[in-house]
């Protein structure tokens, strides 16, 4: 046997060589996800108080939200698919750039005033999401099995630099609208599309050689030393682990979404202004995703029922904060939130990490793809509801009714650990 890691006559690539390319994809990946940070966050912050201000009313705020979360769903297909066939360059690039023209697209809706292009842009400017939250897949294509959970949670961590920068430049972005002759709240946009594009462009340019395109001709390299009567690690697609991680996004994605969502619309209410709406949002972001390396790794080490029980535990609290403590309270929101961004964090991070698990290269972009559908119409149901819950009910029942969902996760993860123990 040679130093390379499937034998002398049928190696594709050596040990050493994966892991520098292994390092190397990560790092990429991280870059890129900076920006891709600072796209999703500006948009997230101003897209419920802009229609808002276009709308009149606070019954439909939740619909950017649901617009976005649900263009992304498209989207989130769109890149797996091409992923799965040109590779993860070409499919992450594609999507990010899709996701800036959506941006452009929304400041021009301000401009305009015209709501149909204001939704219509928030439809494509869900690429975006799509995108980020994708990118955290190629980090992993070359990691080994103990390396996943970490390796997802810093492509993470990078995220939280321009996430929780994005919310913190509402202000700043816009007086520079504003000195532009443009709406204030077009901004954050702005910065957007800047970000989503340099995102893609990052990707296009330095993301060689392709990270899934390599992980497949390892895959194939296996088989064809398995056929010749060697032995080796294959791994097999395990649908109960793929339903299992899938489950554990949509809940977690369901509840983040609707109560991050109306979390802005709520604070105007009580009279606070875009600098302390952009303070909780960035503290919210920040706990989505800098927890994310110590998170990765508790995942790798004590596993993913453990993590995703954790999960639903923190998202109950959060609801539950949420529910009870007065409206006024900058300090007590900014708890709150940060509970809701560290409860999906321990979700997306365990979720993803089985479901890498219970797939194999050649078929793993598409399938990631199809989960990231499900997560993305989650998140759009959540968003769409929570508008329509506050108008006829309040945040405290929304937040309640978040805490509660989340609950969820506790029974339906010992399930999976009784049906499929020793995959999980």
């Amino acid at each position: 046997m040679s130093s390379t890691a499937y034998g002398t006559n049928r190696s594709y690539i050596s040990q050493e060589k994966q892991k520098q390319l292994y390092k190397r994809t990560l790092l990429i990946v991280s870059i890129s996800q900076v920006f891709g940070g600072a796209g999703l966050a500006a948009g997230i912050t101003v897209g419920a108080l802009l229609a808002q201000q276009m709308l009149g009313t606070d019954a439909v705020t939740g619909i950017p939200s649901a617009l976005f979360t649900l263009g992304s769903a498209g989207a989130a297909l769109l890149v797996g698919k091409l992923s799965q066939r040109y590779g993860r360059r070409i499919g992450l690039t594609t999507g990010f750039m899709i996701g800036g023209i959506g941006a452009i697209g929304v400041v021009t809706a301000a401009v305009l005033e015209s709501v149909l292009l204001l939704f219509v842009s928030l439809l494509i400017y869900g690429a975006g999401t799509a995108t980020n939250l994708q990118a955290r897949y190629a980090g992993t294509d070359l990691a080994n099995d103990k390396q996943r959970a970490t390796a997802v949670s810093t492509a993470m961590v990078f995220t939280t630099f321009g996430a929780v920068a994005g919310p913190n430049l509402v202000n700043t972005m816009g007086s520079f609208a504003l000195s532009l002759g443009l709406p204030s709240l077009s901004g954050p946009f702005i910065l957007s599309a800047t970000a989503y594009l340099l995102a893609g462009f990052i990707l296009f340019v330095m993301l060689r050689p392709d990270p899934l395109i390599i992980a497949k001709a390892i895959e194939v390299s296996n088989q064809a030393y398995s056929q010749k009567g060697y032995s080796h690690t294959d791994q097999l697609e395990n649908n109960k682990g793929v339903i299992m991680g899938a489950t554990m996004m949509v809940l977690t994605q369901i509840v983040m979404v609707a109560i991050m969502t109306m979390t802005p619309v709520h604070m105007r209410h009580h009279g606070h202004g875009l600098s302390e709406i952009g303070l909780v949002i960035g503290f919210h972001i920040g706990s989505m995703y800098l927890p994310s390396l110590v998170t990765g790794i508790l995942v790798d080490k004590i596993g993913r029922i453990t993590m995703a029980v954790a999960s639903g535990v923190t998202l109950l609290l959060a609801g539950l904060l949420a529910a009870i403590i007065p409206g006024d309270s900058v300090i007590l929101l900014v708890i709150a939130l940060s509970l809701l961004g560290l409860g999906w964090n321990f979700g997306l991070i365990s979720g993803t990490a089985l479901l890498i698990d219970s797939t194999k290269a050649s078929t793993r972009a598409k399938t990631q793809g199809t989960v990231d559908v499900l997560i993305a119409l989650s998140g759009a149901s959540g968003g769409a509801l929570s508008g329509m819950v506050v108008a006829h009910a309040s945040y405290s029942a929304l937040s309640l009714a978040g805490g509660l969902l989340a609950l969820l996760l506790i029974p339906v993860v010992f399930w999976s650990r009784r049906e499929n123990n020793n995959t999980i």
